[in-house]
C-alpha cells in the first residue's frame, strides 16, 4: 500500500487570513432558538438536581475520567421533563463569588445553537455550584477518535466534526463569547442524531483563578504559557490541535506536528486507518488549515469565520446522516417497514452486510442468465484464460471475505471487456460497502440494473448503498421498487 504524502509550501501559503470573512454556504451552521425548542435558561434547586441524578449516583457519572475528574458530570432526568440532562458539579473551591457564577452562567445560557450542547440552567446553594446542559448520548470525540472498538472514525465524519466545531466557535464569537477554555477532543460531544456539538461548559471559566487549561502544557497556546490567560486567538490554536487529532487519530504535540509539516513528513501525521479514504488535495488542505491555526503569533492565526469558509468545500458525503457516518444504526423509518420483503430485501433494509454476503454467495451467477455472452467462455485464447482466472480469484476472495482483493480482481475483469456480468457488479458493490465506500457501491448497483433491468437483486443492493449514504427515504422507495419487480417477475 503506497505511503500517502502531501506537498505544499509551508511558508508561502496564505489561503487563510485573520480578517477573512467569507461566509459558509452550508445550511444550519449556527441554528436559532426557535428551531431548537429549548426551554429558557432557569435556576434549579439543588434537591431537583439531586433527585434527577439519583443522589449524584456514581452510576450516573458520564465524565470520561469518572470520579477522578476535577468537576464531575452526571447524566440525569428531571421529574417534570422527558429531556435528559447533563449536570456538571464543580468542586468546592470553585466559584466562591455567587454573583460572578450566576452572571457567567446566565450569559452562556443565552446562547442557542444546533452546534452547541446548550446550557439550560444552573444551581447555586451554599458551596454548591452546578450547571445543567443538554445531554449528548453518543459520547465524546475522544472516545470515537482515540478509543474506538469496532471501526475507526470515518474521514467524512472527521471533516464534519471539524466544520461543525468551527461553526460553533464562529457562532459563539458572533454572540460575544469568543473565549473557550481548554478546548480539546473531550469537549466535542455527539447528540441523539450523532451530530457533533461543542460542550457549553468550556464557555465558562474553570474556577475562580481563571485558569483555562488543565491539559498537558505541550498542547497549550504559546501566549498562555507567557501570560496565563486565554484570548480569542488562543481558541483557534486549540482548534488547530483538534484538527491534528482528526488527521492523525493520535494526540500529537503541535510543535512536533509543525516540525513534520515543515519537513514534509506528512505520512507521520496521517492516521493509517484512513489510507485510501481521502485525496492528497483534501489532506493537504486540512494540514494547511491546521498549520495556520497553530502559528506562534496570535495575530497570524485565522478567525473562526475564515476557518469555516476553508473547511466547507472539503466536506464529503454531505447527504449522509451523521448516524450513518458514526456507524450507529438507526431505528427503522416507515419507508423501510415494508411487508413481504424477501431475505435479501430484509438484509438490505437492516444493513446486515454479513447476511447479504451469504445470500449473494448462494445466488451465484444466476443473475447473469440471458445476459452474459456465453460465446466468450469458448474463446480460450491466452488473454481470456488470464481474465477468467482473475474472475476465479475474485470469487475466491469474495467467498473468503477478502473484499479489497475481490474489488481488484473484479475491476480487472470488468475493465477487460471480456463479458458483461451484472453479478460481478453486485459483488463488487457489496465489497465496496464492506470497506465504507458507499458512493462507489451505489454506482455498481446501478450499473447492474442497467445490464439486467429485470433483476431485483440490483435494486436491493442500490437500497443498501442508499442506506449507507444516509438517504433513507430514497432507499425505502428503492426497496418498494424491488418488491414490485419481484411480484411482476413471479406473475410472468
Amino acid at each position: 500500500m503506497a505511503t500517502r504524502c502531501f506537498y505544499f509550501s509551508f511558508c508561502g501559503w496564505s489561503g487563510l487570513k485573520s480578517n477573512d470573512t467569507h461566509p459558509s454556504d452550508l445550511e444550519n451552521g449556527g441554528g436559532e432558538s426557535d428551531k431548537l425548542k429549548l426551554p429558557a435558561f432557569k435556576e434549579y434547586k439543588l434537591d431537583q438536581l439531586r433527585a434527577a441524578t439519583d443522589g449524584f449516583s456514581v452510576e450516573n457519572i458520564v465524565s470520561e475520567h469518572g470520579e477522578k475528574a476535577p468537576n464531575v458530570v452526571y447524566k440525569g432526568k428531571l421529574e417534570d421533563d422527558d429531556r435528559l440532562i447533563a449536570v456538571k458539579r464543580f468542586n468546592r473551591s470553585a466559584w466562591p463569588d455567587t454573583r460572578q457564577f450566576l452572571d457567567e452562567a446566565k450569559a452562556v445560557g443565552q446562547l442557542r445553537s444546533h452546534r452547541l450542547a446548550n446550557l439550560l440552567g444552573c444551581c447555586y446553594e451554599g458551596n454548591e455550584r452546578l450547571l445543567v446542559a443538554e445531554f449528548m448520548p453518543h459520547e465524546t470525540l475522544s472516545k470515537h477518535l482515540f478509543h474506538w472498538e469496532s471501526q475507526p472514525l470515518k474521514w467524512a465524519m472527521r471533516l464534519r466534526v471539524a466544520l461543525y466545531l468551527a461553526q460553533a466557535l464562529d457562532y459563539c464569537s458572533s454572540k460575544g463569547r469568543s473565549l473557550y477554555h481548554d478546548l480539546n477532543a473531550y469537549r466535542v460531544l455527539f447528540d441523539q442524531e450523532c451530530n457533533p456539538r461543542l460542550s457549553c461548559f468550556g464557555l465558562m471559566k474553570n474556577s475562580r483563578d481563571g485558569k483555562s487549561y488543565s491539559t498537558n502544557l505541550a498542547f497549550t497556546p504559546p501566549e498562555y504559557m507567557r501570560t496565563g490567560r486565554v484570548i480569542a486567538e488562543s481558541v483557534i490554536y486549540s482548534f488547530g490541535t483538534i484538527l491534528l487529532d482528526l488527521l492523525s487519530g493520535k494526540h500529537i504535540p503541535p510543535s512536533h506536528a509543525l516540525d513534520l509539516i515543515k519537513g514534509k513528513n506528512f505520512q507521520m501525521l496521517t492516521d493509517s486507518c484512513l489510507e485510501g479514504h481521502f485525496s492528497n488535495d483534501d489532506g493537504t488542505e486540512l494540514v494547511r488549515v491546521a498549520s495556520r491555526c497553530l502559528q506562534y503569533e496570535p495575530r497570524e492565526r485565522p478567525n473562526a469565520k475564515s476557518v469555516v469558509a476553508a473547511l466547507t468545500p472539503l466536506q464529503k458525503q454531505t447527504d449522509a446522516s451523521s448516524l450513518v457516518l458514526l456507524g450507529i444504526s438507526k431505528e427503522p423509518t416507515p419507508a423501510t417497514q415494508i411487508t413481504n420483503l424477501p431475505p435479501l430485501g430484509d438484509a438490505c433494509s437492516r444493513m446486515d452486510l454479513t447476511a447479504i454476503h451469504e445470500i449473494l454467495e448462494k445466488l451465484g451467477y444466476s443473475g447473469d442468465e440471458g445476459v452474459t455472452d456465453e460465446l466468450s467462455f469458448q474463446m480460450w485464447n491466452s488473454q481470456l484464460r488470464d481474465t477468467l482466472n482473475g474472475k476465479k480469484h475474485g470469487d475466491n476472495a469474495f467467498r473468503a471475505k477478502d473484499f479489497t482483493t475481490a474489488i481488484e480482481c473484479y475491476t480487472s475483469f470488468i475493465e477487460s471487456g471480456t463479458m458483461v456480468s451484472p453479478t460481478m457488479y453486485v459483488r463488487r458493490c457489496l465489497s465496496y460497502l464492506m470497506i465504507n465506500k458507499a458512493q462507489e457501491a451505489l454506482g455498481d448497483a446501478m450499473q447492474a440494473q442497467v445490464i439486467n433491468p429485470d433483476w431485483s437483486t440490483a435494486l436491493y443492493l442500490q437500497a443498501a448503498a442508499l442506506f449507507s449514504l444516509g438517504m433513507d427515504k430514497d432507499a425505502g422507495e428503492m426497496l418498494k421498487d424491488a418488491v414490485s419487480l419481484d411480484l411482476e417477475t413471479k406473475g410472468n
